[in-house]
């Protein structure tokens, strides 16, 4: 499977956007990750292949909200409240284990990553 994220842009600090991530075909848990300039990437937010459970980095808690479409095989992150620390590349990936295996916040555990969407949010 094939993932493309896209939605990214320039926005002022209390803005939002809504990131998408559209794959080819279905997939199962699905995570969306983030890259600032000069760190590494990071956990941000997962859901399960039937949006019966979340899970969030606790930096985005309460402002970011994953959700999904399996009948658009697209995995979504409206993201509220931005910061200028959440300037980043957002990417998403699929997670390449069994269904049983459950919802992973580890990088390690996916795979199919998107080529990313750039997100900088302005002071």
């Amino acid at each position: 499977v094939q993932l493309q994220a896209s939605g990214g842009g320039l926005v002022q600090a209390g803005g939002s956007l809504r990131l998408s991530c559209a794959a080819s075909g279905r997939t199962l848990s699905t995570g969306w990750f983030r890259q600032a300039p000069g760190k590494e990437r990071e956990f941000v937010a997962a859901i399960s292949w039937n949006s019966g459970r979340t899970v969030y980095a606790d930096s985005v808690k309460g402002r970011f909200t994953i959700s999904r479409d399996n009948a658009k095989n697209t995995v979504y992150l409206q993201m509220n409240s931005l910061k200028p620390e959440d300037t980043a590349v957002y990417y998403c990936a699929a997670d390449r284990r069994p269904l049983w295996a459950g919802i992973s916040i580890t990088e390690a555990d996916y795979g199919s990553w998107g080529q990313g969407t750039l997100v900088t949010v302005s002071s």
